[in-house]
């Protein structure tokens, strides 16, 4: 059929900058129903946030959705882990690659999916000072070059 429309509610910019993405995966995440009432406000945080692997399990750590106006009773720690779900050999080949020094799993968008709410999660490397250096240095080549090409097209 056709393809299904995705609305991004949050991304991490910071994770980017910080590591080096070597692969992506999507994955699926278990909330309750305010909490998804919060999402779709657009009241949802991964800036802070990391992945760990436990007990065959994945769990998202310091993923902030804020608690929903309305749903007094029924909210739920803003702060607590949150399962995602991922097929069970895509966790057996994550838990391989985490195994070597240096990777580690990061949140790098939180989007709809039609109506299911997907996280992209990224294999990452940690970058060193130098890397973020070249990074930073690339970024002002870029905005100068798009500075000059706008000077250039006003005359």
């Amino acid at each position: 059929m056709g393809k299904e429309a995705s609305k991004l509610i949050a991304n991490n910019k910071k994770a980017y900058f910080d590591y080096f993405i070597e692969d992506t995966y999507e994955a699926g995440i278990c909330l309750h129903g305010t909490e998804v009432k919060s999402i779709r406000m657009g009241k949802c945080s991964i800036k802070e946030a990391f992945i760990r692997i436990e007990n065959g399990q994945v769990y998202a750590y310091n993923m902030h959705i804020s608690p929903y106006e309305k749903g007094n009773i029924f909210n739920k720690d803003p702060l607590r882990p949150k399962k995602l779900m991922l097929h069970r050999a895509e966790i057996n080949k994550l838990t391989g690659q985490l195994a070597t020094k240096g990777y580690t799993l990061v949140p790098l968008e939180v989007y709809f999916k039609g109506s299911l709410v997907k996280v992209k999660v990224g294999l990452a490397r940690g970058k060193k000072l130098y890397d973020k250096r070249q990074d930073i240095a690339k970024k002002d080549q870029r905005r100068e070059a798009e500075k000059d090409f706008k000077v250039k097209n006003l005359y």
